[in-house]
């Protein structure tokens, strides 16, 4: 991992934006995604212009929410996007998080994000995580990776035993790698949805209460939060919050 990539922010930030709209696009034409109906924030910025985003969310049969989004600082080289895959009750596959950005190095997230208490279900463990420990292990091995660790406990609380989670220098080598990595777990995971079994009705509840506690306190206690409030400001930033979670977000 050693060729150097001669872009610019812009140029750089198209690349992921790139990547991740085909992973949006792949799972988009295998699972049915409709557009929430009321798209406020499909077009934002800061007071002075210098920051510009996006956000767009989607509902469908077997996803109870999608969230694709961005936000770039060009002129701080800086600049986030992610793709999370929220998934219904009707079937208990672990849900799918994509988080790219410039700092100004790469940074990259990709985790399925556990639905059950392990420690209680090892089958379930086995089932979805066994599959990605080589992966994991050998990214951690990887000397051009550095191993990102989350400040916030919450975080740390929600990943699962093995999150993709690294920053690594701006070279080709590095968006292949977070390329063919995301792929290789989008691919896995739409299988799995299309493989699963049903969750049985009387059970179905309370996993909906679940997953909705989990997506509202990760939105909520993002670390994230604060620079986001400074940038934007506390109303449109809790709107953006707010839209990471829930449907009525006005």
């Amino acid at each position: 991992m050693t060729s150097q990539v001669d872009l610019d922010h812009a140029a750089l930030f198209a690349q992921l934006q790139s990547i991740l709209s085909g992973l949006q696009q792949d799972v988009t034409q295998q699972l049915a995604a409709f557009p929430h109906p009321h798209q406020p924030l499909q077009s934002f910025s800061s007071s002075d212009g210098n920051v510009t985003g996006s956000l767009l969310t989607f509902t469908g049969e077997e996803l109870d929410w999608l969230v694709y989004s961005w936000f770039n600082a060009a002129h701080m080289k800086f600049g986030t996007m992610r793709l999370t895959l929220w998934l219904g009750p009707s079937i208990q596959v672990p849900h799918l998080a994509f988080e790219f950005g410039t700092k100004p190095e790469l940074f990259f997230y990709i985790d399925y994000i556990p639905r059950v208490d392990l420690w209680t279900d090892l089958s379930y463990t086995e089932r979805y995580y066994e599959p990605l420990n080589a992966t994991y292990l050998t990214l951690r091995e990887n000397p051009n990776l550095s191993l990102f660790v989350s400040k916030a406990l919450y975080i740390r609380q929600l990943q699962s035993p093995t999150p993709l989670c690294f920053t690594c220098p701006v070279t080709q080598d590095s968006l292949s790698l977070i390329e063919h990595t995301a792929q290789e777990m989008c691919s896995r995971w739409l299988t799995w949805v299309k493989q699963a079994e049903p969750v049985p009705i009387d059970r179905q509840s309370a996993l909906a209460e679940r997953d909705l506690l989990m997506r509202k306190t990760v939105a909520e206690r993002d670390p994230g939060n604060t620079v986001a409030r400074q940038i934007f400001g506390a109303e449109l930033a809790d709107r953006l919050i707010r839209a990471l979670w829930s449907k009525d977000y006005g």
